[in-house]
């Protein structure tokens, strides 16, 4: 295994204000689920690098858990943190991992695969991101399991189990080559206590948002915008996560749906928007590709409508820019507008196939 020689010589620590910059500069809206994540960082970079005899530290781990509506950046908060701390990350789906001795993945798995985004550098690693998503996926999957009655929950509270010694900061096996089924002998003992877990569900069960009714002069104009409250612990003890999973999670921030004016700064403002990809990918033609204001607008409420949020931004103009890339090469030179008419032709020839319409 690869060790870093100047691991200690590492950059001073961001501050929270810094953090929370850098975070905004590429994630639209959202202003509280930043401003936490950020302290959370920083809290987290703290105890890593805090002065500890006997291995005991006094700042318990300040692993996260995000729950919001999907497409409202989840995901994109926890990646763009891992850029901003540099530092490696990796992406594991809960649903994929089951209850050791099961068919399916152990979850020492994904720390596995945290690894080899370190290019097998244990050090690098161990002051890593993991983002568990659907996380609300391997809840407690039935009542009767409180009592140990009935058929085993596989990939229900046995992962949740599984879970707890990763997130709290544990030395186990970790297996070096993921790509196909381990045993003992493929291993490296890694600590992850120095490991940030960011977990992240919808709670689709749940009601998460409190529906602000227009009242006075705005009760004719524009609906007002939802937005999401404080899920409680008893709320999801009931939906099924164990109490000593949520105890290992003890940073919670609510995500809000995104609004049109949000999910039209998604496509526009940040450096990485996915309008500027496909203006720079249309300019290796030689093509200067434009959207109007109203075909952004036009794209951002078909998301509305869709209730996808920015998941099916890329999806929607990759449609409307299918016929302009392919004639792309032959129309060198030109200049060509995408309006509102031509992104709403487009849209609706998707039909209602789109995924995550449901």
């Amino acid at each position: 295994m690869k060790q870093n020689p100047r691991i200690s010589e590492r950059s001073p620590i961001l501050t929270p204000r810094q953090i929370f910059d850098y975070l905004d500069r590429y994630v639209v809206g959202q202003e509280r689920a930043k401003r936490t994540v950020a302290i959370a960082a920083y809290n987290h970079l703290k105890r890593c690098d805090q002065k500890t005899s006997g291995g005991k530290r006094l700042i318990k781990k300040s692993n996260v858990l995000l729950v919001g509506p999907t497409g409202s950046g989840k995901t994109h908060i926890a990646r763009t943190l891992a850029t901003c701390l540099d530092v490696p990350f990796t992406v594991a789906d809960a649903t994929e991992y089951t209850e050791a001795g099961y068919y399916g993945k152990d979850v020492e798995v994904m720390v596995g695969e945290l690894l080899h985004r370190a290019d097998q550098d244990v050090e690098r690693a161990q002051r890593g991101i993991v983002f568990i998503d659907e996380v609300d996926k391997i809840a407690r999957r039935s009542q009767t399991a409180r009592n140990g009655a009935g058929a085993r929950d596989i990939g229900g509270e046995g992962v949740q189990q599984g879970l707890l010694k990763l997130l709290e900061g544990r030395e186990i096996f970790v297996p070096t080559n993921v790509t196909q089924h381990w045993n003992k002998h493929d291993f490296v003992v890694m600590d992850t206590q120095d490991v940030l877990f960011i977990a992240a569900g919808t709670f689709s069960d749940l009601r998460l948002l409190d529906e602000a009714k227009p009242v006075g002069f705005s009760a004719g104009g524009e609906p007002p915008r939802s937005q999401s409250r404080r899920v409680t612990e008893k709320e999801l003890l009931d939906y099924g996560l164990l109490a000593e999973f949520l105890g290992r999670l003890p940073v919670r921030v609510e995500l809000d749906p995104l609004s049109e004016d949000d999910l039209y700064l998604v496509m526009t403002a940040p450096p990485d928007a996915v309008v500027r990809e496909y203006t720079a990918l249309l300019k290796m033609d030689g093509v200067d590709l434009r959207f109007s204001d109203g075909a952004l607008r036009a794209i951002a409420a078909h998301c509305i409508r869709r209730k996808t949020g920015a998941r099916s931004l890329r999806t929607f103009i990759e449609e409307i820019c299918h016929d302009i890339m392919f004639d792309a090469p032959e129309r060198r030179g030109e200049t060509i507008t995408v309006d509102a008419d031509f992104a709403l032709e487009r849209l609706e020839r998707m039909g209602d196939g789109i995924a995550g319409d449901a």
